[in-house]
């Protein structure tokens, strides 16, 4: 048997998140020189064919998330998720099978979800043809959203949990330390959030045509931006605050061309899509944004507090989050950024406030992307020696059952 091991992550596209904690995953064993072959499979592209919705409309299920996103239109969110998660069911039978099939055309020793909603589909596919073979899920939110969002109560789901809260869902769902539970220390991050920054915030900040003194916030609202970025700015900008904002639109072509055509007061830097937010959040004080688990996560380990919106707008699986921000005295939490943004930007700008928040920022340490591979490493270890023709035999009746 070969010394190299065979790892498939799975990862889809509905908000960035997840496909930056594949790619995070990836970097960080590559860079450790790990013995083992990741291959990261996009779910959407190996499912197409059974989204409804994209027979329906044409349109991708995950683009139709991010299209939420970009505009905003989360309110009720919940509904959709249950109706998403009910078709999901419905499809259970034949997405198993579909799934079985690639596992045992695609063998692996190994397998990586950081997706949720599908995971108890991953899992009885996944056993259908590799029974002694590890799957693991990496929950790449704080906590958990039950029912059927993150966690499953089926013994051969492995739960990576970022969180005690999440940590502790998954012990109520049956997981336990030592047998399929392992709890992290926070988010994964790519390894770049790591580095020891070479330029100095003022020499940053110089590049952005921004001042070298005035407190600087980096507006983010995900990798395919948002347009409440435009209101923000423009609440900041009408009420003159003594402060200067990054502005990251990301894929939001439009909302970018909108900012740089807007002549502001106070001093902006427009960015469109961008793999240097590490960069952009060293020339920053602190983070103006939606609770995404991944964006407060860059935020924290670059030494940033956070100000963000919670309210019946905000996505159900990124409201713990906001507790977490609260708990852990990183950031300031509103209900709304149209009515409360300036407000809190002014108790942010408060005399010796953001330092305080500073130093409760530096409390967290979060190295969960170079915890996960030992983690990793140990499942492997376990693994016991398949002989492969005996595998190949005793794999391909059981495909052709799965999901029954």
């Amino acid at each position: 048997m070969s010394a190299t091991k065979k790892i498939h992550i799975l990862f889809h596209d509905a908000g960035g998140g997840h496909r930056n904690a594949a790619v995070a995953l990836k970097a960080v064993c590559e860079q450790e020189q790990r013995p083992w072959e990741i291959n990261l499979v996009q779910f959407q592209e190996l499912t197409d064919h059974l989204d409804v919705l994209r027979r329906l409309t044409g349109i991708r299920i995950e683009e139709q998330y991010n299209i939420l996103l970009r505009n905003g239109w989360t309110w009720g969110s919940e509904h959709l998720l249950r109706i998403l998660q009910l078709t999901i069911r419905i499809f259970h039978r034949p997405m198993v099978k579909l799934l079985a099939n690639y596992w045992l055309e695609h063998p692996a020793d190994l397998l990586i979800s950081v997706i949720p909603h599908f995971n108890r589909e991953i899992a009885e596919s996944w056993a259908s043809v590799y029974p002694e073979r590890p799957f693991v899920t990496v929950i790449t939110d704080l906590a958990d959203f039950p029912p059927r969002f993150w966690i499953e109560p089926v013994g051969e789901q492995i739960v990576v949990a970022g969180s005690e809260r999440a940590a502790k869902q998954a012990r109520d769902f049956g997981k336990s330390e030592g047998k399929n539970l392992f709890q992290a220390s926070g988010m994964i991050l790519r390894p770049e959030f790591y580095a020891q920054q070479k330029e100095s915030c003022a020499a940053m900040r110089r590049q952005l045509g921004l001042d070298l003194k005035l407190p600087t916030a980096i507006v983010l609202f995900g990798g395919y931006g948002s347009n409440v970025i435009y209101e923000i700015s423009q609440h900041m900008d009408a009420a003159r605050l003594p402060l200067q904002l990054i502005l990251i639109c990301g894929k939001n072509d439009k909302l970018a061309e909108r900012l740089r055509a807007r002549q502001w007061n106070i001093p902006v830097h427009v960015v469109g899509f961008t793999r240097e937010v590490n960069r952009l959040m060293h020339a920053s004080d602190f983070l103006i944004g939606k609770p995404g688990p991944g964006s407060i996560a860059e935020a924290i380990i670059s030494g940033l507090p956070v100000l963000v919106e919670c309210n019946s707008a905000t996505l159900p699986q990124e409201r713990y989050n906001t507790e977490w921000v609260t708990e852990k005295k990183v950031g300031v939490v509103i209900r709304s950024f149209k009515n409360e943004a300036v407000a809190a930007a002014r108790a942010f700008l408060e005399p010796g406030k953001l330092n305080e928040m500073k130093r409760n920022v530096v409390a967290q340490h979060n190295r969960a992307v170079f915890e996960i591979p030992e983690f990793l490493a140990k499942l492997l270890a376990k693994q016991r020696p398949e002989p492969e023709k005996e595998q190949q035999a005793e794999a391909s009746p059981t495909v052709a059952n799965a999901g029954r």
